[in-house]
């Protein structure tokens, strides 16, 4: 038995790219730290929530890599010799990535009481109708 895959399906033209999307976002979904939450805000937006306690925004960079949303976080480490008797919270470095569709886009970041707040845009594309002119390769 051929197992026929999602992009080779004769009615999905070119979707290929999108297959090679969900194998991609599977392979990242094993990630535990740190935690988020994503909500839907509207019909077109969304924020995703991560909790970043302890992180200053200078510790963050969030950037855009082939359609994928990734949040890094690194902590400067502390010049002075601390002592901790117990250290429950956690200052190790991440990487979280999100695979966005097409047209959606970052509107914005923000930091609040230990949250890192990211909101999320989707365009509506305008639906266009194209007529596609028929060659007579018959004659001239």
């Amino acid at each position: 038995m051929t197992k026929l895959s999602f992009g080779a399906h004769p009615y999905l033209l070119g979707f290929d790219q999108l297959e090679r999307l969900v194998e991609r976002t599977a392979k990242t979904g094993a990630e535990g730290y740190p935690p988020y939450n994503i909500e839907q805000c509207g019909p077109d937006a969304f924020r995703i929530t991560l909790a970043v306690a302890g992180f200053a925004e200078d510790d963050l960079a969030i950037t855009m890599e082939d359609r994928a949303l990734v949040i890094r976080g690194r902590q400067a480490e502390d010049p002075g010799e601390r002592l901790f008797l117990h250290r429950g919270i956690a200052a190790r470095a991440f990487q979280r990535s999100f695979v966005l569709a097409e047209g959606v886009e970052v509107a914005g970041a923000a930091m609040e009481n230990g949250l890192l707040h990211i909101d999320l845009t989707r365009a509506q594309p305008e639906p266009v109708v194209q007529r596609i002119p028929i060659r007579n390769r018959g004659g001239l």
